[in-house]
């Protein structure tokens, strides 16, 4: 027999004693929220190194490599978003002490995840009849087909590791998260340098090397995680692999109804940096490199604030679950408020030192790499200003998950990056003559239009009626 769950009418949330004061809610985002953001900032750092060491290579292979990522970005965080709905949910079963449902959450999860793998794969592997058709470089669709190809098969760890991740998340061990990333970048780096250089008797497999370490990694960092699931006291209660394989299909449909609006707003948002890196190709190689260099500054920044939002999203969510809307009050704006206010850190840093940035990607000895890094320097500019919305939106889409809001931000960011973005930086790009730099005005129009939405949005919740729920 199916395991049933029982849905009643949609009822007000009873105003609650506050049970947090400012401070207290500051602290516990704080804590909840610092090894997340050293752990996103832990894998981004995967990436970065792939980046770095590719870039050695030399700017052919950093523009190879930054196709190919920016390719399989879409689809992974795409079904990261629709495997992350476990989150919300995990977060509002703990406030409501529902803890069966915990199980079937997570274990639903993991259905989704190998769900999505296995349908995303035979998709990707048509990248080289795809940017053949897009016009792209031959040599590089060449490079950048033999990455996927191995790359592909990190789907399955990495999107069962979002399930495992929200778990952990939702009952405040983020530490284990933040542990086993941190292992997961060394272990990347090792055997980044070990294969795409060929050193210590390994063969030199350039790209594809490093596409080899991206999957093991995924793979050691998914079964340390799980191990850690199932061997820990405080988690091994849920017996998560217990009766795996018997359907809860009620669960597994509500995954897919929160999660996919939230994987279609991640991926309106990758995918127009994807669009964006496809225009960039059509200017040049240099322009590529350069667009790569800024990217990966901006994404680096960006951990920390997503850190932050996945913490909005478990503190909204309890709260959201024991129906106290002064709770949700709290922990929304107090993640915006973090969020924030680091954005407005990093826009000074970047404006401060971008050429310094740039040369850490491309070597400024290297006179073939003058024109990358002088559009480096340019797109990092535009890069830098635009922080501070990137912060507000991704806090605000986070926090109004906690809510199971997702449907509404998810129309906002088709909008803001489809029909505001992308058009104006075609525009500014191609037909004012900008460039590279055009198309990033128009990436950061696209962010502050989203920005703005959201952040009204959750200010204004009680007034849309989203702080009533079904339980």
């Amino acid at each position: 027999m199916s395991e049933q769950v029982t849905v009643v009418s949609p009822e007000p949330m009873r105003p609650g004693n506050p049970l947090l004061s400012w401070g207290a809610e500051l602290r516990a985002t704080l804590v909840l929220a610092w090894p997340l953001v050293i752990a996103q900032l832990a894998q981004n750092a995967l990436t970065t190194t792939d980046v770095i060491m590719t870039g050695w290579l030399g700017p052919q292979y950093l523009a190879a490599g930054t196709l190919a990522s920016t390719f399989l970005m879409p689809f992974l965080v795409g079904g990261f978003g629709i495997v992350g709905a476990v989150a919300p949910l995990v977060a509002q079963a703990r406030g409501a002490r529902d803890i069966k449902a915990v199980r079937r959450v997570v274990r639903q999860g993991m259905w989704a995840a190998i769900v999505i793998s296995t349908l995303l794969v035979p998709l990707l592997w048509q990248v080289g009849a795809i940017f053949t058709a897009l016009g792209q470089d031959p040599d590089a669709t060449r490079l950048a087909e033999g990455y996927i190809h191995t790359a592909v098969w990190m789907l399955y760890p990495a999107m069962g590791m979002v399930a495992l991740r929200s778990l952990l998340s939702a009952f405040d061990s983020t530490r284990i998260i933040l542990v086993i990333t941190v292992v997961g970048v060394v272990f990347n780096a090792g055997v980044n340098y070990l294969l795409i250089f060929g050193h210590f008797g390994f063969p030199r497999l350039e790209l594809r090397g490093s596409a080899v370490a991206t999957v093991l990694t995924n793979l050691l960092m998914f079964a340390a995680m799980l191990g850690f699931v199932l061997t820990h006291r405080r988690f091994r209660r849920f017996h998560i692999l217990i009766r795996f394989w018997k359907p809860d299909w009620v669960r597994f449909r509500q995954i897919f109804a929160i999660g996919t609006p939230i994987g279609l707003t991640v991926l309106a948002e990758v995918s127009l940096f994807t669009a964006a890196a496809l225009l960039m190709g059509l200017l040049g190689t240099n322009e590529v490199a350069a667009h790569a260099v800024a990217l990966q500054t901006a994404s680096m920044a960006f951990m920390v604030p997503l850190g932050l939002g996945i913490a909005a999203t478990v503190r909204v969510g309890i709260a959201y679950g024991r129906r106290d809307p002064e709770g949700v009050r709290k922990a929304g704006w107090t993640g915006l408020a973090l969020g924030v206010g680091f954005m407005i850190m990093t826009c000074v840093l970047i404006l401060s030192l971008g050429p310094q940035i740039a040369a850490l990607f491309l070597d400024p000895r290297v006179p073939a790499n003058a024109n990358a890094l002088g559009l480096a320097a340019t797109y990092l500019v535009v890069a830098g200003i635009f922080q501070i919305a990137d912060g507000a939106q991704v806090v605000a889409a986070h926090a109004l998950r906690g809510l199971s809001d997702t449907k509404i931000p998810m129309i906002t960011a088709i909008v803001g990056y489809w029909l505001i973005g992308l058009p104006i930086g075609y525009w500014l790009g191609f037909v004012v003559g900008w460039r590279g730099v055009g198309i990033w005005i128009g990436l950061a129009s696209g962010l502050l239009a989203v920005a703005i939405v959201l952040v009204i949005r959750f200010a204004l919740r009680e007034r849309l009626g989203l702080m009533r729920m079904a339980s």
